[in-house]
Formats: C-alpha cells, sequence, structure tokens
C-alpha cells in the first residue's frame, strides 16, 4: 500500500485489503508501544466500506493522558515514523514511508478527546448510512479531478461536508 506522491490526489476504488493492512500495521504499532495504547482505531476513508480513498491507512492510537502521546514519539520514530507539524489541537500526528509516497498517517489523541469523537463520529455515520456514504464519494471524485496536485485544497473542500455530517451527530 503506497499513497499517492505527496500534494497531489489520486483515489482509488476500495479495496478490501486496507483492513488486512490495517491490521497488519496495528499489530507492529502493538510490538513497539501497544502497552501504552488504550486502543486503536481504524479511521478515513480507508476504514469504510466501499469508499474510494487515497491509499494511505489512518490509524488513530488513543491513550489515557496527552503527555503519553509524546512519550511514543521516539520509539515511534525509531520504527519508521516520521512526527510531522500538527495544525489540530489535542493530537500528535506522525506519517510512515518516504515522503513522496506515504503508506499510513497516525494520530495520538486522548480518548474522548474532541479529535477522537469526530473521527470516530464521522467514519461511523460514513458506515451506518449508505446514501450519505455515496454523496462524500461523489464529493471525493469531483474534487479528486479538480484539484489533482493540490492536496490541501481537495482536503479543505471537503471540509464543509465533513462539519455538516458532525452537527447532525450532536
Amino acid at each position: 500500500m503506497v499513497g499517492p506522491a505527496r500534494g497531489t490526489v489520486e483515489l482509488e476504488p476500495y479495496q478490501e485489503s486496507w483492513s488486512d493492512a490495517y491490521d497488519a500495521e496495528v499489530a507492529r504499532l502493538i510490538d513497539v508501544v501497544g502497552d501504552r495504547v488504550d486502543r486503536f482505531e481504524h479511521i478515513g476513508s480507508t476504514a469504510v466500506e466501499g469508499m474510494p480513498a487515497k491509499p494511505i491507512l489512518d490509524v488513530l492510537a488513543l491513550v489515557d493522558e496527552s503527555t503519553t502521546a509524546s512519550e511514543l514519539v521516539s520509539p515511534l520514530e525509531a520504527c519508521g515514523y516520521e512526527r510531522r507539524p500538527d495544525e489540530v489541537d489535542g493530537r500528535v500526528f506522525l506519517a510512515k514511508g518516504p515522503p513522496e509516497n506515504r503508506t499510513c498517517y497516525l494520530s495520538i489523541a486522548e480518548v474522548g478527546s474532541t479529535f477522537h469523537d469526530e473521527k470516530i463520529a464521522f467514519r461511523d455515520a460514513l458506515r451506518d448510512d449508505s446514501e450519505l456514504a455515496e454523496r462524500y464519494a461523489s464529493l471525493k471524485r469531483r474534487l479528486a479531478a479538480r484539484y489533482p496536485e493540490n492536496r490541501d485544497r481537495y482536503t479543505a473542500e471537503k471540509g464543509a461536508f465533513i462539519r455538516g455530517v458532525l452537527d447532525r451527530q450532536d
């Protein structure tokens, strides 16, 4: 599983192998930091059956205390993750794979944090409502066609849809 070149958007049709890749990555993570993580969650589009996605796993590691998140960085860097600047409060963000072709994004957040709650709520909304999932998939395809060389714009343009779904969950 290798993601698109940095800054680009290339969606692939859903692949059942993404679930297996997630399980394998979590097994590796458990070997490195499992005793300090409450649990792992598969998030993002690769976690939603039938959803087209950039082929980059999104993994959420949940910890009991936010200070624990920073303590995990060193052992994770030793096994191939790179800490990345984080523009979202309440999480530590790492990426795996060469910068031009990431394979996994790992977010570390506290159990019950806004980041945790929103990621799970959006994933579950897509899993539970096939019509909603199809509308999101259609939006993603349109945006990928419009912004194939501008991942930041692609991501930003999805924001209103995501926020609307989350606002309905409240």
